[in-house]
């Protein structure tokens, strides 16, 4: 049974061969590179997937990742809430990667071909309130209000910690190379 809410990358990374740790980013995301021996279970998915990870859970420790660690605490939260033990690892992959340990990829993965999520919302973000502030002047003030409601929206967003738009642009053709394969991933929890 797990004991610490979050884990360090140095505590996670020592107990690494004793985890089950599931990645609970998008596919995309998961592809650009995950703890090694990760399985991809989308947060959108942590639901369905309850009964494996309650059975991963009985077998061992169950790590919770994602790139920051904001959705990974969510899932635990979640999990917690179903009676799961489980940790997050605290500053997900981000922290992971510049602590020096090293992030697994698909074969052939180009690193090139796309954006992180937080990349691809503060993008959206900052073209959104441009555009915004452009068109109400050289259209109509009332275009400012799309500039209004980006900065709402993030406030909001640091206040509840979670963040609509990227949940919106995770379901973009892009951010899905590959559809997360539920099924072997559950099949490998249930086998352990």
């Amino acid at each position: 049974m797990t004991s610490h809410l979050t884990l360090g990358t140095d505590q996670a990374h020592a107990r690494l061969h004793d985890l089950t740790v599931i990645d609970v980013r998008t596919p995309g995301e998961y592809a650009s590179g995950h703890l090694p021996g990760a399985l991809n279970i989308p947060l959108d998915q942590v639901r369905r997937a309850l009964p494996e990870i309650r059975h991963a859970a009985g077998r061992g420790e169950v790590l919770l990742v994602c790139a920051s660690g904001a959705r990974s605490e969510s899932a635990r939260t979640l999990l917690a809430e179903h009676g799961i033990p489980s940790a997050a690892l605290s500053g997900g992959t981000s922290a992971w990667a510049a602590d020096g340990h090293a992030l697994e990829r698909p074969a052939g993965y180009d690193s090139r071909a796309g954006w992180s999520m937080e990349r691809q919302v503060r993008f959206t973000a900052g073209t959104a309130v441009l555009l915004g502030l452009l068109l109400g002047l050289l259209v109509h003030p009332a275009f400012q209000l799309l500039s209004a409601g980006i900065a709402g929206g993030l406030v909001l967003s640091a206040l509840t910690d979670t963040c609509g738009m990227a949940v919106v642009l995770a379901r973009l053709p892009h951010n899905r190379p590959r559809p997360a394969d539920l099924a072997a991933t559950l099949a490998a929890l249930r086998r352990g």
